[in-house]
């Protein structure tokens, strides 16, 4: 089959999981493996993460993704960020005795909005927040860029950057209240140590986002969609084997996987030390693309950056595919 058909039925394939319940079919074929691999506790061992009275628990689901739950436990406020898969997510906020006041998703894949419905029938007064040009299933509530939401001392500004979906947003929660860092809740925009597919937009709208992300504090910390750690940072040490930072986070993150830990969070410093998909200004990266030849390196302009960007996201593909 030619490029040109394999690229059509693609995006017909991608068009029906993304926009209509026929995805949501094959959504519950993916859990339904999931917990056949990883029984009823999923594929990471549960974690609470404590700053102050800011509480944040990745909650594991499918094969790979991360739920989030974020406390305010001064306020007793509690928000859950991209529910993908109902069950987890209502029996572990039952086992602690909560009940969400807000619900948050980043963007309309299954995967992070497929637990909406199920979640406003057993708590049909939680508003259900999402992109306002995303068409997130089943949202109550439509946000746009720099809008502001508060539950309590929980305070997220809301960041559009469109390129894995066309209006993939993520959250940033204001860490002032708690004595701690800006937490960013990034959904499949940015990973520790990767990036989403360009589904929606092509690689220059990407790279916007990337940089707007890049142009956060340093130390913010980073919530990612999916725990894809590894698979990423052995892409990244095969595209940058000389950059130690790499080496030293790749032995971290398996070490941590092995023990059915969670990887994150990182913060957005790591990331532009190690993450590829961020460093696409770089010498070292743009020499092993062999976009840049043998001379005196220069700056390069964001045309150049954008297609260093798609060419590392396709060769990610090719040495392993994940979304």
């Amino acid at each position: 089959m030619g490029t040109k058909a394999s690229g059509c039925l693609f995006r017909i394939g991608y068009t029906l999981y993304s926009r209509t319940r026929i995805g949501y079919y094959y959504h519950q074929k993916d859990i339904t493996k999931a917990r056949e691999k990883f029984g009823e506790e999923g594929h990471t061992q549960i974690t609470h993460f404590d700053y102050g009275t800011l509480r944040v628990v990745p909650i594991p689901m499918v094969s790979d993704n991360y739920a989030y739950l974020v406390q305010d436990r001064k306020n007793n406020k509690s928000i859950v960020v991209d529910p993908g898969h109902a069950a987890p997510v209502h029996k572990f906020l039952t086992q602690i005795g909560i009940q969400p006041d807000a619900i948050l998703v980043t963007h309309k894949h299954w995967d992070h909005s497929g637990g909406n419905r199920e979640l406003k029938q057993a708590f049909p007064h939680v508003p259900i927040y999402g992109s306002a040009t995303d068409s997130v299933p089943d949202i109550t509530m439509t946000l746009n860029d720099g809008d502001v939401i508060e539950f309590g001392d929980l305070k997220f500004r809301i960041l559009s950057t469109p390129g894995h979906t066309v209006g993939h947003i993520v959250y940033i929660l204001d860490g002032r209240e708690f004595g701690t860092e800006d937490s960013l809740f990034s959904g499949d925009c940015l990973f520790l140590g990767g990036c989403g597919r360009m589904f929606e937009a092509p690689s220059s709208v990407m790279l916007t986002s990337l940089d707007k992300l890049a142009g956060l504090d340093g130390n913010t910390k980073l919530w990612p969609g999916h725990e894809y750690s590894v698979d990423n940072l052995e892409f990244a040490n095969h595209i940058d084997p000389d950059n130690e930072k790499v080496k030293v986070k790749l032995e971290w993150a398996k070490d941590k996987r092995e023990n059915n830990l969670c990887t994150c969070p990182s913060t957005i410093e790591e990331e532009k030390s190690y993450n590829p998909f961020m460093r696409t200004a770089e010498e070292s990266i743009l020499r092993s693309l062999g976009i840049v030849e043998d001379g005196e390196f220069q700056q390069p302009s964001n045309e150049i950056r954008a297609k260093a960007l798609m060419e590392l996201r396709e060769r990610k593909d090719q040495f392993k595919y994940k979304l």
